[in-house]
């Protein structure tokens, strides 16, 4: 599948220009000096206009710490390895698995990932969807935690549904930096997820149809990768979404909570908090990044949504529609955590895989 290279490619050989110092004399290549018959007849070269070094004219690289960084990093993933058997049904078979990721991208420190597999049984390949959770205190979080019905009901249904655990979850490695990263690493983790699929000689998953599908905090981890990695998966899913402007997450889920007061102490003397340092915010923010999303992406909301408020997912999609994503808002009459609605919302789902993995 063809990905988009030549941007990111470009911002990494920037980070190893600025890295390592290198500097390129400005100043033209000396045109040779004519020989004396030469210049009796013939009107001297006159000298290229002087241009610009690298350091004049490049832009610095971006913030470690930014929607631009996770783009320019190269992500990495493989190693997928089965465990034990969590649960056989008529429709499939449940595994424990672990797969590899790092904490930033190639050449950073390496990080064992855990999850849960469900294969559906047959010979394959099969479509697949990788699953990104939503915010559950990691200190309670266990394996697979999140979208357990969601992974069935794929499976049942044909997908091979991987649920990603993230760094600091479950059996995952810990990344220290995980909170004062504002949780960036999440996304470097769908995207190995992706990568340990497709490499994967153990399970049968058709490398041109994966597609992302996330909830709450993992609906917009989910918008991230498809930002930061165009071209990885064929379509992303986003349910009971946070807010695409990470400032307004923030606010609304760790300003004024006593349990984040230490978190917010760390935010600020790094960072500044968004009223001290709103730049670093946007920038952290997936909206801003919304016109290098290539795949088309399907939003699921509740009208009685308490946690994550409705008017996010329609400033959210109207956003989508204006950078030009081909994007969908679908509305029911449920709350954050999808009840009632939730065979109704996975059958559309499931039509909109399917008709974008063909």
């Amino acid at each position: 599948m063809e990905r988009r290279t030549g941007a990111r490619s470009a911002a990494l050989a920037l980070v190893v220009l600025v890295a390592v110092g290198c500097t390129v004399d400005p100043s033209p290549e000396a045109a040779p000096t004519p020989t004396s018959d030469s210049a009796s007849t013939t009107e001297p070269t006159p000298s290229p206009e002087p241009t610009s070094s690298p350091s004049e004219s490049a832009s610095p690289p971006p913030h470690p710490i930014s929607m631009a960084a996770l783009a320019a990093a190269e992500l990495t993933g493989g190693d997928l390895r089965l465990g034990r058997v969590r649960e056989q049904t008529a429709s499939f078979t449940s595994y424990d698995v672990t797969f590899s990721s790092t904490t930033a991208g190639a050449g950073t420190r390496p990080l064992t990932i855990s999850g849960v597999l469900n294969v559906p049984r047959g010979r394959g390949p099969f479509p697949a969807v990788v699953l990104a959770h939503g915010y559950i205190d990691p200190a309670y979080y266990v394996r697979g935690q999140g979208m357990t019905r969601e992974r069935g009901f794929l499976a049942d249904r044909g997908f091979v549904a991987l649920h990603v655990d993230y760094r600091n979850h479950a059996e995952s490695s810990d990344d220290p930096r995980v909170n004062t990263a504002v949780r960036l690493g999440y996304a470097a983790d769908v995207v190995a997820a992706v990568h340990a699929l497709r490499k994967s000689p153990d399970v049968g998953v058709d490398p041109d149809r994966i597609a992302l599908f996330g909830r709450s905090m993992g609906g917009g981890v989910v918008q991230k990768v498809l930002a930061a990695e165009p071209g990885l998966v064929v379509a992303g899913v986003a349910w009971a979404s946070v807010s695409s402007l990470e400032a307004e997450n923030f606010l609304h889920f760790n300003a004024r909570d006593a349990a984040d007061a230490e978190l917010r102490a760390e935010l600020r003397d790094r960072h500044g908090l968004p009223a001290e340092d709103p730049e670093f915010w946007r920038n952290l923010s997936v909206r801003p990044a919304f016109d290098e999303i290539t795949e088309p992406v399907l939003m699921v909301h509740g009208r009685y949504d308490d946690t994550c408020p409705p008017r996010w997912a329609r400033a959210t999609q109207r956003a989508m529609v204006e950078a030009g994503v081909d994007s969908t808002l679908e509305w029911y009459d449920d709350g954050h955590a999808f009840g009632p609605a939730f065979f109704a919302a996975m059958d559309r789902t499931v039509r909109f895989l399917r008709a974008r993995m063909g």
